[in-house]
C-alpha cells in the first residue's frame, strides 16, 4: 500500500488542477520540462501519450518516492494535430476552421510511481461536433472566455465553450476538460489510494 507516497501533479494546468481537487486528494503541483512538438509521422494518440508519460518521467528524479500524474491532450481534425492557440488571433482562426466539424479529442494519462517504476497509461478518445460559428460568434465567445487561448482547439467545454458544441461522445467527460478522472481513479485504486 503507497498511501504514503506524495501525489504530485505533472502539469501547470489550472483546469487539470481544479480537476485534481474535485477528488479531495492532497498534492503537489510540479511544472514538467517537456518539448512537446508532435514527431513526424506520429498519430494524434501517439502523440499524447508520449507526452504524457514525458510529462511524469521529467520529474521522477526530483521525486524518487511520489505517485506522478502526467497528462495531455492533443486535438485533431481533417487530418492535423491541433495545439492549443495561445492567442486571440490564433484562436480566431482554429475556431472557424473547426465551425461546423467533429473534432476529436485524445487525452493522455500516466501514473508514474517512482518507488516502484510502475507505469499506469491510458489514452480517452472523445468526439465533439462544433456548431457552425460566424465570425461574430467566434469574437464574443474569445472576448467572454479569454482562457480558451489555452485550450486544444480553443474550446473551453466546461466553461461557455459548450455553447459552441452540438455534441459530445465520450466515456469520461472529464477527459475532454484534460484529465480522465474515471481512470485515475482506478489507477489509485490499483496503488492503495482510495477516494471514497
Amino acid at each position: 500500500m503507497n498511501t504514503y507516497l506524495p501525489i504530485i501533479l505533472g502539469s501547470t494546468s489550472i483546469f487539470r488542477r481544479q480537476q485534481l481537487e474535485t477528488l479531495g486528494l492532497y498534492f503537489e503541483i510540479a511544472k514538467p520540462e517537456c518539448d512537446e512538438t508532435p514527431l513526424s509521422g506520429e498519430t494524434p494518440e501517439t502523440t499524447a501519450l508520449r507526452l504524457a508519460k514525458n510529462k511524469a518521467y521529467s520529474l521522477a528524479g526530483k521525486f524518487p518516492k511520489a505517485l506522478i500524474i502526467g497528462a495531455d491532450q492533443v486535438a485533431y481534425c481533417n487530418g492535423r494535430q491541433l495545439g492549443k492557440p495561445m492567442s486571440v488571433a490564433k484562436a480566431q482562426q482554429m475556431l472557424k476552421e473547426l465551425s461546423g466539424q467533429h473534432i476529436d479529442f485524445y487525452s493522455a494519462l500516466c501514473l508514474l510511481n517512482t518507488a516502484t517504476g510502475k507505469l499506469h497509461s491510458y489514452v480517452d478518445h472523445t468526439t465533439v461536433t462544433m456548431r457552425v460559428l460566424s465570425s461574430e460568434q467566434i469574437s464574443r465567445y474569445l472576448e467572454r472566455e479569454p482562457d480558451a487561448i489555452y485550450c486544444a482547439g480553443a474550446a473551453k467545454s466546461e466553461g461557455l465553450g459548450a455553447a459552441l458544441l452540438s455534441r459530445i461522445e465520450t466515456t469520461d467527460p472529464n477527459a475532454l476538460i484534460g484529465l480522465p478522472l474515471f481512470r485515475l481513479v482506478d489507477f489509485l485504486n490499483t496503488e492503495g489510494i482510495y477516494i471514497v
